[in-house]
């Protein structure tokens, strides 16, 4: 179980749940000089109970339990499929509750917060993943924090610091760069000529070796938003396309910002927009 795979949608149906089971020890009706009972009292409310508050929990608990396993399906349908459905039943229940409530009862705090916590439960199960701001991350990944250089305090700027590496002095543009001495070294500040290879040394220069490829490990990643995947050939027409709350595999990358996928189906594509992708 990873708890990054939830995203702030997933904040909202666990804070509905809550909502939820507050609700369910308050007063669902409510009448001058009659004390009404909760919805925990079957004698009273025999239907409120079932028909909204347990399916609602319910609910949350398979929305949130298909985070954690995607492709985990009951009776063939996935389980935010049955999650939806379950939602949407208790906003349902709940809402007619609120209109056919008896002429001789008020409507109670119970019945008007079930009817906001399972009302944001259904929206959530229904649009959550087609809007950026519930479709994102819930617990960002850590990033490193920066090391100062040894010796210096954090949030200093060194002295020769700049583009390139720390501590690097800045040549103006077209003036010769100094070398940088060995460590003990005095710098010399009159860099001496050294002679050009001749002929005769050009035949035996050895040829340049080139730079290792980075090593790359495959991981599992889910993407916020729908995004198209391309074929490797570069045909812009997308062969597939990866839905929110599927879990694919990268097994390749090309750039800073471009992965090879692999869908469920076995199918290879390109990913060429990563960016707020859930890594597994």
């Amino acid at each position: 179980m990873n708890i990054r795979s939830l995203t702030r949608g997933d904040g909202v149906v666990i804070g509905a749940a809550a909502l939820l089971f507050i609700a369910s020890f308050l007063d669902f009706y409510s009448a001058t000089g009659i004390d009404r009972p909760s919805v925990w009292d079957l004698d009273s409310n025999y239907l409120a109970l079932p028909s909204i508050f347990l399916l609602a929990f319910i609910a949350v608990g398979l929305l949130i339990a298909s985070r954690f396993q995607p492709e985990r399906k009951l009776a063939g349908l996935p389980l935010t499929a049955w999650g939806t459905v379950l939602a949407v039943s208790a906003a349902w229940s709940s809402l007619w509750a609120l209109i056919a409530c008896p002429d001789v009862f008020d409507l109670g705090a119970g019945s008007i917060l079930a009817f906001l916590g399972t009302l944001a439960l259904a929206g959530v199960a229904i649009a959550g993943a087609k809007i950026p701001a519930l479709a994102g991350q819930l617990v960002p990944e850590p990033r490193p924090a920066a090391v100062p250089p040894y010796g210096g305090q954090p949030g200093q700027p060194q002295p020769g610091a700049g583009y390139g590496y720390p501590g690097a002095q800045q040549t103006p543009y077209g003036s010769t760069p100094q070398p940088v001495p060995p460590y003990g070294g005095t710098p010399n500040p009159t860099p001496t000529p050294t002679p050009g290879p001749g002929p005769q040394d050009s035949a035996h220069a050895p040829a340049p070796t080139p730079a290792p490829a980075a090593d790359f490990t495959p991981f599992w990643f889910a993407v916020p938003v729908a995004r198209p995947l391309f074929a490797e050939d570069g045909s812009p027409t997308p062969i597939a396309e990866l839905a929110p709350g599927t879990w694919y595999l990268a097994v390749e990358q090309r750039g800073a910002a471009t992965l090879i996928a692999q869908t469920q189906d076995g199918r290879r594509g390109v990913l060429n927009d990563t960016s707020g992708i859930q890594r597994g």
